[in-house]
């Protein structure tokens, strides 16, 4: 894994020294294979489409997310899906042999968030908050929080070049509401690739056509050919645009384009690592307000 993450950095810097403008790095951190695809895949096609630089990460293997497979071999099924989603998003995609269902904000974990995140050179490290059901997702945000100043610290995981400005850290949208509601600070328009959203996403079809639908009670609704798949995860998946996102996209977009407007995708940022300005939001989301 690291090889890969130190070969894209050198082929990143090559691009940079010829006068290329420089690429936004973004890593995406999520607790399972899919997650990532949830809650941010839409934004992540529009940085791969403009050749900026994203990276899913799962901090567990999913060995445990199933209802009639699971350990090693159901480890192996959904690393693969998740390599095959990233070549469907346009992203680089890695699954660390965490174990599912059992993820603690650990000493050793964190060095591994740190250790990827300097690797990637990150601009932008996207992640849940911690406010959610599974306690798999409550610790991925802990992590992510835990890391947020050190990866700018030089003598923790000295092994691996310390970052010299802190990313800006960002937590994905959820629905729960306490101690506080999901503010939606950013607000990504993917209405023009939600059906290659929902294609990557469908990638993981041990997610998206077993697991999930079994835990729903609607395992016998899913659709046997891959047209119906398809159409059956986007009625599935949907949310609606809430009160907050529309008026996030009203500022980011303008009244009249927001209006029309279908789907989104929305960000909060935390306090903990870089504190943008507008223009830097700007700078970072380069696909706002086009």
């Amino acid at each position: 894994m690291r090889f890969i993450l130190f070969l894209s950095l050198f082929l990143m810097s090559f691009t940079f020294s010829h006068g290329q403008e420089k690429k936004i790095n973004v890593v995406v951190i999520g607790a399972h294979p899919d997650d990532a695809d949830t809650s941010t895949g839409g934004t992540a096609i529009k940085f791969a489409k403009m050749g900026h630089n994203v990276l899913f990460v799962s901090l567990t293997n999913g060995d445990a997310g199933h209802f009639n497979k699971g350990g090693g071999h159901l480890a192996k099924i959904r690393r693969a899906e998740a390599q095959e989603a990233g070549k469907r998003f346009g992203v680089t995609y890695t699954v660390l042999d965490n174990h599912d269902g059992e993820l603690m904000p650990t000493l050793d974990v964190r060095l591994q968030v740190i250790r990827i995140i300097r690797e990637w050179d990150a601009d932008v490290v996207i992640g849940p908050r911690p406010y959610d059901y599974h306690p798999d997702h409550r610790n991925t945000a802990i992590i992510l929080q835990d890391a947020a100043f050190m990866v700018i610290v030089p003598n923790v995981a000295s092994d691996t070049p310390a970052l010299k400005k802190n990313p800006v850290f960002l937590y994905t949208q959820d629905r729960f509401q306490k101690p506080y509601p999901f503010i939606p600070d950013i607000a990504i328009d993917i209405s023009d690739v939600l059906e290659k959203k929902i294609y990557g996403m469908s990638a993981h079809e041990s997610q998206y056509f077993e697991w999930l639908p079994w835990l729903s009670g609607e395992l016998q609704n899913v659709p046997k050919d891959e047209a119906g798949k398809q159409k059956w995860l986007l009625a599935f998946r949907k949310r609606p645009l809430t009160d907050a996102v529309r008026e996030s996209l009203i500022k980011w977009y303008g009244k009249d384009r927001a209006m029309e407007i279908t789907e989104a995708e929305a960000f909060e940022i935390c306090e903990y690592g870089k504190q943008p300005t507008q223009e830097e939001i700007k700078e970072l989301f380069p696909m706002l307000g086009k």
